[in-house]
């Protein structure tokens, strides 16, 4: 294969201050913060595809968005990869699928934040503030349109669909839900449960008649029964689960089960997982983080007072 630009996608600048195809240098930083986050998106959504593996060589080069020319309507900024060959083949598609894919789940955020619809459930909620940070700046009647060769109409982001990103951040929202744990308790006349995830967290979970005795048994067998639960439930701004309102399965786990399926004698220990994390994170992003973060982490996560 050989080496060539393709074009990924295309920021276009609306508003007076970008007229004539004129490129306010404050939005070089909104390029820059694109960059991130699809970044930040790719590494987040090939992680989900390979688990427990590391990250293959080179994947920040089959990430890295240029911007090399500048068109009229507005200020139009094409933005390009660099494809070559790469040295492992095995380990690539041909075509940059992992950054397109990133750019997709974008549009698709900014689609259900102007919406005010709940964001796409495979975007890694942990991001979400690098995507608020997309569009800092613009003043009243201005956007950024965000398109892609393979979508017909542009996703906007605007001071009304950052509003909505920032309630997400802040409040708590419905979404998809699957979690695992033990029945302590259940009330059958108000049709709902405690499923306890741990010895400190439980979520109060609604079922309906055809699954109470799935829910009594599991009950009963508390010793030797686990209950998964997927459906769609209130979660918090941390992407904690508080509750689950909608059951849309819910089966039984023996507990032989679980540890058959928790031990994997070839996986990798869990210091050089945390170590390869570690790894990819700038050196000036961890300068970024408060130095009283382990001491207050209840702080800084969830607004608990101070030590």
């Amino acid at each position: 294969m050989s080496a060539k630009w393709k074009e990924v996608a295309q920021l276009r600048f609306k508003g007076e201050r970008f007229r004539d195809h004129a490129l306010d240098l404050s939005a070089l930083t909104q390029l820059s913060q694109f960059q991130k986050l699809v970044a930040e998106t790719a590494k987040a959504l090939w992680r989900a595809k390979n688990p427990n593996q590391k990250l293959p060589k080179h994947f920040e080069d089959r990430t890295r968005l240029c911007l090399r020319s500048i068109r009229e309507g507005s200020a139009v900024a094409p933005l390009e990869v660099f494809i070559d060959e790469p040295e492992q083949k095995e380990l690539w598609e041909p075509e940059p699928v992992e950054v397109e894919e990133a750019i997709e789940l974008a549009c698709d955020v900014f689609d259900a934040a102007n919406r005010a619809q709940a964001l796409p459930e495979n975007l890694p909620k942990n991001l979400v503030p690098e995507y608020l940070r997309l569009g800092d700046g613009l003043a009243e009647g201005e956007e950024v349109e965000l398109s892609t060769p393979k979508r017909k109409t542009c996703s906007s982001v605007t001071l009304k669909s950052r509003e909505h990103l920032v309630e997400f951040t802040e409040s708590d929202h419905e979404g998809s839900v699957d979690i695992t744990g033990t029945v302590l308790e259940a009330d059958v006349r108000q049709r709902r449960f405690q499923l306890w995830l741990n010895d400190k967290h439980s979520v109060q979970v609604s079922f309906s008649e055809a699954q109470e005795e799935k829910v009594t048994t599991a009950l009963k067998e508390h010793a030797s029964l686990k209950v998964r639960v997927t459906g769609c439930g209130k979660i918090s701004p941390s992407g904690r689960v508080l509750g689950v309102n909608d059951v849309q399965d819910l089966n039984w786990i023996r507990l032989e089960e679980v540890q058959e399926l928790d031990f994997d004698e070839h996986a990798r220990p869990i210091e050089d997982v945390i170590a390869d994390i570690v790894a990819d994170v700038p050196k000036e992003e961890w300068a970024k983080l408060p130095k009283d973060l382990g001491e207050n982490l209840d702080h800084y996560l969830y607004g608990a007072p101070k030590k």
